[in-house]
C-alpha cells in the first residue's frame, strides 16, 4: 500500500516554535489549490500506482498537512481528494485525514467535514492552558480547544489530537492536567512532543534575548515518563515515540513512513519516497507555481545508498512498537551490518536502555525518551559509498 500527502504551506500565523514551510499570506492560495491538483495528475504514473492488479500499489491513505490545512474550504478538500481518485487507484475506504486547528472548526465546519470524505481529524491543541497557547503564539485559546474537541466527538470517531510538553513554566501537575483534559474527551489517539528550540524561529531569539526560558531536558524527560504511564494505563498502546494509540486506531498515514511504506509528497517542502530513492519539493511557494505552471516537477531526489536505508532502519525501528528485526538486517544488509550493530549495541544492553527479544531490538522504558541519541550511535558510517 502506499499513500498520499499534501502540504497545505498556508498559516494564519506563525508558532515561535515551528520551522515548517508555510506562508502567512493567503494571496497565492487559490493558485495553490490548483497546483496542488496538477502536480496530482502530473505523478500518477511515478510508482505505477494505477495498475490496480498490484495491492501495494493502490493508495491508502490521504494526508492533508501543513502549514493548516483548515484553511483550505471544505470545497477545496473535496477538489483535491477528487483529484486523487481521478488519476490513481484508491483502496475501498483509505484513511483520510485533516490536520486542523481549533480556531478553524467551528460546529457549522465540523458538521460539513463530517459530510465530505475526510475520516479522521489531526487536531492541534498543544496545550489547554492560555499562557502556554501565547508563549508559542497559537492562534487559538483554551475555550476553543474545548469547544472543537466537545463539536469532533460527536461527528468523528477517529481524532488525534497533538499536546507539546517541556513548556518552560509548565509543572507536572499542569501537565498531568493537560493529559487528562485531553482523556476526558474520549480521543483515540495522542500525538506528543518535546517543545524543540529550532535555528531562526522566533522561539529561539526570545530565548536568545532573555524574554523566555530555555527549555529544560530534565523537566522534558518527567513530563514523558508521565505521558506514557499514565496513556498506558488509560489503554493507548506507545507504539511510536510520539504517538499513543488505542487498538485499531494507529495513523495508517505515519505507520506507512515508520514500516518504509511508498509515498508521494504533494506541494511545497512535500517528501516523497519510492523505497530506493527519496525526492523533495522545493520549499519556496512562488518557485513551486512557477515550476508546476511550465508543467516542470520541482523536485530533486537522491538515490539512498545501502548505509542511508540501514539507518533509516535503524532510526525507525526503534522508535516504534515494531523494533529492529535483527533478522531483516542480516537478510537485507548483510552480516557485516550485523555484526556492526551487535557491536554497537552492546553498551546500550548494558545500560538497560536497550533489550533483545526474539531477534528482535527494542528501547527499554528508560531507553524510550533517549531513543534518537541511541539510533545515531547505531548508523553505519560509510564515507566510501
Amino acid at each position: 500500500m502506499s499513500g498520499i500527502y499534501i502540504h497545505i504551506p498556508f498559516c494564519k500565523q506563525a508558532c515561535h516554535y515551528c520551522d515548517f514551510h508555510f506562508s502567512t499570506s493567503m494571496k497565492k492560495k487559490d493558485e495553490m489549490v490548483l497546483a496542488l491538483a496538477k502536480e496530482i495528475g502530473m505523478r500518477k504514473n511515478e510508482f505505477n500506482l494505477l495498475d490496480s492488479a498490484q495491492s501495494d500499489n493502490q493508495i491508502e491513505t490521504i494526508y492533508f498537512g501543513g502549514g493548516t490545512p483548515s484553511v483550505l474550504s471544505n470545497e477545496e478538500i473535496n477538489f483535491l481528494i477528487a483529484e486523487v481518485y481521478k488519476n490513481y487507484t484508491v483502496v475501498e475506504n483509505p484513511e483520510i485525514t485533516l490536520e486542523a486547528n481549533p480556531d478553524d472548526l467551528s460546529s457549522e465546519r465540523i458538521f460539513e467535514l463530517s459530510k465530505s470524505q475526510i475520516n479522521r481529524l489531526s487536531i492541534g491543541i498543544q496545550s489547554f492552558y492560555e499562557d502556554d497557547l501565547q508563549l508559542m503564539n497559537r492562534a487559538h485559546n483554551s475555550a476553543e480547544a474545548i469547544h472543537c474537541l466537545k463539536e469532533a466527538t460527536k461527528y468523528f470517531d477517529n481524532i488525534s489530537l497533538d499536546l507539546i510538553y517541556g513548556i518552560p513554566g509548565m509543572s507536572d501537575e499542569m501537565w498531568k492536567q493537560n493529559i487528562e483534559t485531553a482523556l476526558s474527551f474520549g480521543i483515540p489517539h495522542i500525538s506528543s512532543y518535546a517543545l524543540t528550540v529550532e535555528p531562526k524561529t522566533a522561539l529561539r531569539k526570545l530565548i536568545d534575548t532573555g524574554k523566555i526560558a530555555e527549555p529544560q531536558d530534565e523537566v522534558a524527560s518527567n513530563h514523558f515518563l508521565i505521558l506514557v504511564e499514565t496513556l498506558q494505563k488509560n489503554g493507548f498502546i506507545h507504539y511510536e515515540l510520539s504517538n499513543f494509540g488505542k487498538e485499531n486506531y494507529f495513523s495508517k498515514n505515519n505507520s506507512a513512513y515508520w514500516l518504509g511504506k511508498k509515498y508521494i509528497g504533494i506541494g511545497p517542502s512535500a517528501h516523497s519516497y519510492d523505497g530506493e530513492k527519496r525526492g523533495w519539493n522545493i520549499a519556496n511557494n512562488s518557485l513551486y507555481l512557477k515550476s508546476i505552471q511550465e508543467n516542470i516537477l520541482p523536485i530533486e531526489t537522491e538515490i539512498l545508498s545501502k548505509s542511508d536505508r540501514y539507518n533509516e532502519y535503524i532510526m525507525t525501528g526503534l522508535r516504534t512498537i515494531w523494533g529492529v528485526s535483527l533478522d531483516r538486517i542480516e537478510k537485507e544488509f548483510g552480516l557485516e551490518y550485523l555484526d556492526y550493530l551487535k557491536k554497537q549495541v552492546q553498551k546500550f544492553l548494558n545500560d538497560d536502555l536497550v533489550f533483545i527479544e526474539n531477534y528482535i531490538l527494542k528501547p527499554t522504558a528508560k531507553g524510550k525518551f533517549l531513543t534518537d541519541g541511541i539510533a545515531s550511535d547505531l548508523f553505519y558510517l560509510n564515507l566510501e559509498e
